[in-house]
């Protein structure tokens, strides 16, 4: 879990797997980053500052420490990770990888496709029409598989750490949407909100109770 990697990765960020797409690399300690529409890159990485990637660009791995990430529409990238910062992934997009942060959310727009994971600590995670390979996990964060989402290989709440929920009492709201599926376990180990819509489909349900939902978006709480 990324929880468990994030000192690490405040230290140096690292290149992990082969690249995504091929093209000159570009590091820095200090300065955000921009990689160009429709261009091709190696790895993306910095310590301080944001990332974008262009619209229709190629990159590999794209990973910073204190900043966001913009994947603007039907870009490709692999994996993607930030300790500090949001991740918003334009339409059509597709992730080889991981997509992950400690600190901020996730949102990621129809069309689009990861092929690993999508993990947050603190930071709600947002789905609309996308496809996710290998399943979802969180601490503190809600979590939305929207309209027509279809996540693979569970969706998992993890039990907060004494030391991370000091004065954090609020439940996690979790919506599994409209003709929304999420495939394998959905797994609670902390106390959430938990709304399904009569149309979509999931796996065993432990730790929660489902509440059922007709209209396009759940009651508010």
């Amino acid at each position: 879990m990324i929880l468990r990697t994030a000192l690490a990765v405040s230290l140096a960020v690292a290149v992990t797997g082969p690249a995504f797409a091929s093209g000159n690399d570009i590091e820095k300690v200090n300065g955000s980053i921009t990689a160009e529409a429709g261009q091709r890159y190696g790895n993306l990485e910095t310590v301080n500052g944001s990332i974008r990637v262009g619209a229709g660009a190629q990159a590999g791995n794209v990973e910073t420490v204190n900043g966001g990430v913009h994947v603007d529409a039907n870009a490709r990238t692999a994996g993607i990770e930030t300790v500090n910062g949001a991740i918003r992934i334009g339409a059509g997009s597709t992730l080889g990888g991981n997509v992950e942060t400690v600190n901020g959310g996730v949102f990621i727009d129809r069309g689009s496709s990861v092929g690993g994971a999508i993990e947050t600590v603190n930071g709600a995670i947002g789905l609309v029409d996308t496809d996710v390979a290998r399943g979802i996990s969180t601490v503190n964060g809600d979590i939305t598989v929207g309209i027509g989402s279809h996540v693979r290989g569970g969706l998992h709440v993890e039990k907060q750490p004494q030391w991370l929920g000091m004065g954090i009492r609020r439940k996690p709201r979790i919506v599994i949407g409209p003709n929304a599926r999420v495939d394998g376990p959905l797994t609670f180990e902390r106390d959430v909100v938990l709304y399904v819509h009569d149309t979509a489909m999931t796996g065993a349900i432990s730790g929660a109770q489902a509440i059922r939902f007709s209209t396009p978006t759940p009651p508010d709480r």
